[in-house]
């Protein structure tokens, strides 16, 4: 070689939560050598450690520079550090590599890491759900033992929904200002302590009081998918978050069984101490949940994201980039309500707001309709609906306990929910998230408008489920779309927030589905139909499908 001529010798090297250790140079083998001619030495010799790594070698023509493999290098994807010097004059600039929080993640890729998550995050759906499928099984029962009059009843429900709505953007804030496992410990451990007190509450107050505070429990459990989705690779996102849902299922029939088993023998305040022991479990299950690696890297402890990702690699059995890593800049506003109506932020985020109460408020609504109209008796219910409301009640405080076939009405109603859980796991990925949402509402639209075109109880019936099967697969795709759009510092508010407003949806729908029902039958469906209708349009004006997109770490870079 001459004097122009440059070797490239790679170093091999490791790292340790950050710190970098040299091993040692490769030599002989591993030394790549090659020749370039009338190149530039004043492109050698820089300051700047990564000039190297990011730029290509300029000939004296600025374009391209020829060598011994002759085709112009481009060094920017290195993955080890490298040396390289002048022959001439033995100059020598080193580079060091690095790597983002995202390509990490996505070259450790989907593994028995993400499984282990996804069922300690779970139970958490798990665990909630038994607690809001006690509410169907828990009024019946206190009207028998208590005689509560109907509007106690109904606020038995609709407090849980008060506390769940206080709580969502409370623990939004708290997740990122905090943590992700820190708020799933804390909310289950409030969901279970004031759960056994609800089964030792003496009079209806007291049972009020626990049952709102288990609400704002609950409004904790949907930061797990915060959690989950912040340690996905890309590809594998959508379809991991929508089969965790199939958790929230099992929650709801186990409750069910759980009901079936005690109530008979035992009574409802069994049911409610029994019903907190997946919550214990799970809080148990969390001494193995590490904590967001985004979270960590957000608030600057790179050492703990990147110990994470080592425990990550470790189960994949994949191995880790080789480089430092990048962290963001410290995100100094965290948790904050104001970042959600920021320039690039707050069209999204009024849009979700429609979609989020408009799902919560008629996935609410099919299951009180259902309950409704199935209580009329055989094919009474088609003339109910052709008389346009209700036949009325000879006395309101009738007090019927729960039987084995209410028990599998039950079962047969959650069911429901899979089909609509799996359309949404094979689509979402193909038609996007816009498309998914906005086809999901108008597949309801349609078919709790044909409710009113009775054609017989098994007619309505196929109806009802089918709407029911659409407005959950709907709920599916805005749990992916929401923590994918907001960015890591107000990802978790981002969440409850909408959380929030979906609890307000669920809080208003009983008086449509319930009150007005027994007035107008029309009304009412054509009230689930045109909201579901505006959440199909809303769904289509989001700015942006998150499809195959990163996550995103700071507001400014959502696009």
């Amino acid at each position: 070689m001459g004097d122009d001529a440059l070797r490239v010798q790679y170093k091999s090297r490791r790292f340790d939560e950050g710190d970098r250790l040299y091993d040692g140079d490769l030599i002989g083998a591993e030394s790549v050598e090659f020749d370039i001619t009338n190149t530039r030495r004043s492109r050698v010799k820089s300051d700047d450690p990564n000039e190297f790594a990011n730029n290509r070698f300029i000939n004296g023509s600025n374009e391209d520079a020829e060598g011994d493999l002759g085709s112009t290098r481009d060094f920017s994807n290195m993955s080890s550090s490298a040396s390289y010097r002048s022959m001439g004059n033995n100059q020598e600039v080193e580079s060091e590599d690095t790597f983002t929080i995202e390509q990490a993640i996505e070259q450790l890729g989907y593994g028995k890491f993400q499984l282990k998550i996804s069922c300690i995050a779970g139970l958490a759906w798990t665990a909630d759900a038994i607690e809001m499928m006690v509410l169907s099984i828990l009024s019946p029962a206190l009207q028998c033992a208590w005689g509560l009059e109907t509007y106690k009843q109904s606020l038995i429900t609709s407090i849980v929904f008060v506390g769940m709505m206080v709580g969502s953007t409370l623990w939004g804030s708290l997740s990122d200002k905090y943590g992700r496992k820190f708020v799933l410990v804390v909310s289950a451990a409030f969901c279970m302590y004031f759960g056994i007190l609800s089964a030792l509450a003496v009079t209806w107050i007291w049972l009020l009081l626990f049952r709102c505070v288990v609400g704002f429990g609950v409004s904790g459990g949907s930061q797990a998918v915060t959690l989950y989705t912040e340690i996905l690779p890309v590809k594998a996102r959508a379809k991991s978050i929508v089969a965790i849902e199939i958790f929230w299922v099992l929650g709801s029939a186990f409750s069910t069984i759980l009901a079936f088993i005690v109530m008979p023998t035992m009574g409802w305040r069994w049911l409610l101490a029994f019903s907190a022991i997946p919550l214990i479990i799970f809080i148990a299950a969390c001494f193995w949940l590490p904590e967001s690696m985004r979270f960590n890297l957000s608030r600057g402890h790179v050492n703990a994201a990147m110990k994470t990702l080592q425990e990550c690699a470790d189960t994949n059995k994949k191995p880790m980039p080789l480089g430092r890593l990048i962290a963001p800049p410290k995100q100094q506003r965290r948790g904050q309500i104001s970042d959600l109506f920021t320039k690039e932020m707050r069209r999204t985020t009024f849009l979700l707001w429609i979609i989020w109460f408009s799902n919560t408020f008629c996935y609410y609504g099919i299951v009180l309709l259902t309950t409704e109209l199935l209580d009329i008796q055989n094919n009474d219910v088609c003339n109910a609906i052709a008389e346009g409301h209700l036949p009325d009640v000879e006395c309101a405080l009738d007090c019927q306990s729960l039987t084995s076939k209410n028990y599998l009405e039950l079962l047969w109603t959650t069911a429901a929910e899979v089909p609509g859980l799996v359309i949404v796991f094979f689509s979402i990925d193909i038609i996007g998230r816009k498309w998914s949402s906005a086809s999901m509402f108008i597949l309801f639209t349609i078919f709790i408008g044909l409710v009113a075109v009775c054609k017989g109880r098994i007619f309505m019936i196929i109806m009802l489920f089918a709407a029911r099967c659409f407005i959950s697969g709907s709920f599916q795709v805005v749990f992916v779309y929401t923590p994918e759009i907001y960015p890591t510092s107000c990802r978790a508010i981002g969440l409850g927030a909408c959380s929030s407003m979906a609890r307000f949806g669920a809080i208003i729908t009983p008086f449509i589905a319930q009150v007005l029902l027994k007035k107008s039958i029309y009304a009412t469906l054509a009230i689930y139909a045109v909201v579901a209708a505006a959440a199909s349009i809303a769904s289509l004006l989001l700015p942006v499908e998150t499809k195959g997109k990163q996550l995103q770490e700071s507001p400014t870079a959502v696009s």
